[in-house]
């Protein structure tokens, strides 16, 4: 997985951050999974942004943080353990639940990290994914204001990499809205190179080009702004 320092790990807290009422659809979109008693973990939880949201949304659910970089674990002030998606740090068969929120195009070996799904999960167990897929980017809205940014897709897995890379079978797939910004001025004060993989892509000209255009559009338009991520469900092959 990618590796961030203290500059980039307080970046992305403040540029990734999302109210919890802007996440709504996506509470409603897992909720079928987060039963009360189940056991769930947050892999690649950055810094914590649906750590927190879960234990506010299913507090009847146990929640453990995994994530790589000491500084992410540092800048969430959260307990977390230290492990990847090729190293999950929890015995044999302890989850219910695997959730990555923009993570798996991080992840370099599919293969070792679906071993370690299929070890760590439960019988019947899902690994739940929100994600931007390659072929399915129609809903960033991003790359209005930033067209070059499309340059780092070539870095995003599709559905199919994905699942067949894991070796697990696609038992959902789908857009969920969320309220990134509740503005476009919102979401300019807030934005950063560094926190984004889209945008670390960009040279220094070509992003302040689009910090430019999303400024000019801040000053004429109103209104929250809307993105769409897939939620992409996978089972283990053969489960019903």
């Amino acid at each position: 997985m990618t590796r961030y320092d203290v500059r980039e790990a307080t970046s992305y807290r403040v540029a990734r951050e999302i109210s919890l009422e802007g996440l709504s659809s996506w509470r409603d979109a897992v909720a079928p999974y987060f039963a009360p008693g189940r056991a769930v973990v947050d892999l690649g939880a950055g810094t914590g942004l649906f750590t927190r949201a879960f234990g506010t949304w299913f507090p009847e659910v146990s929640v453990v943080a995994v994530e790589p970089a000491a500084d992410m674990r540092a800048a969430s002030g959260l307990p977390m353990l230290a492990g990847d998606a090729a190293a999950i740090p929890l015995p044999d068969g302890s989850a219910d639940v695997v959730w990555l929120s923009t993570v798996i195009h991080h992840v370099r070996d599919l293969g070792a990290a679906g071993a370690e799904l299929r070890r760590v999960l439960r019988p019947g167990g899902v690994v739940v994914l929100r994600s931007l897929f390659r072929e399915r980017h129609g809903g960033i809205g991003l790359f209005r204001f930033f067209p070059e940014a499309a340059r780092a897709l070539s870095g995003f897995p599709t559905v199919e990499e994905v699942a067949s890379g894991l070796g697990f079978a696609v038992a959902r797939l789908e857009a969920v809205p969320q309220v990134t910004a509740s503005s476009l001025a919102d979401k300019a004060s807030t934005l950063r190179q560094e926190a984004d993989t889209l945008l670390r892509a960009l040279s220094a000209e070509e992003f302040e080009a689009g910090r430019e255009r999303l400024l000019r559009a801040a000053a004429q338009e109103s209104g929250p702004v809307v993105d769409h991520l897939d939620l992409l469900v996978l089972r283990t092959v053969g489960a019903v």
